[in-house]
């Protein structure tokens, strides 16, 4: 097994390569025009609140730009399982990176915030299956893929990662600079969705995933 820490020699050149478009999360953009708004944010796995889940490993732990989550049964136990869009967006990536990556899915999301619209990207990587395209416009709660080990580079669990910079490049994984990455837990805990929406998605758990 090659341990996680060495995933960024794994990794092709194109992950660090400057993006061609990058923009704040407050900078409105034409390719951003059309996004669905979001009416909250989810856990990307255990869904709603990554119940049975834990953060093997939490944002800037070991310069780690992201989460890894994995099962709380540990081991391969949570290969396969299912892994959720965090909220409404548009799939802007869906491919294999192979290397330390994998299959990784990237969604941008549009969020309102004090009256001004921002924005916002999910980025599901090591992914045993992808289960959406690019382009595809997906809810909170929509199936974006399943939980893998990188095509046997680790023990199953999703690297997650927030980004209020899109447009990045898809990352080294582990690094000392974090400007345009954020804490994905702080981030979903302060956008859950309203207490009203809560409660009407317990009675009627479909509703999720409907579009």
């Amino acid at each position: 097994m090659i341990r996680a820490a060495d995933a960024i020699l794994l990794m092709p050149l194109t992950v660090f390569l400057p993006p061609l478009l990058a923009w704040h999360s407050d900078t409105p953009s034409p390719a951003m025009e059309g996004l669905p708004l979001a009416d909250g944010f989810d856990f990307p796995v255990g869904r709603p609140d990554g119940h049975g889940y834990y953060d093997a490993q939490p944002f800037t732990e070991n310069d780690h730009l992201g989460e890894d989550w994995n099962g709380n049964s540990g081991g391969n136990s949570d290969l396969g399982d299912p892994v959720y869009s965090v909220a409404n967006g548009t799939v802007t990536f869906a491919d294999d990176l192979g290397g330390g990556w994998g299959n990784v899915v990237r969604v941008a999301h549009a969020y309102e915030d004090r009256g001004k619209v921002r924005y916002v990207e999910s980025f599901y990587a090591h992914l045993d299956e992808i289960a959406v395209y690019e382009g595809d416009v997906v809810r909170r709660g929509s199936l974006v893929g399943t939980i893998g080990d990188a095509h046997g580079h680790y023990i199953a669990h999703l690297h997650f990662e927030m980004r209020d910079r899109l447009g990045l490049p898809h990352g080294p994984g582990y690094s000392t600079q974090t400007a345009g990455w954020i804490s994905p837990k702080d981030f979903i805990r302060a956008h859950r969705p309203s207490v009203h929406q809560a409660r009407a998605e317990r009675s009627d758990p479909e509703r999720l995933a409907r579009p």
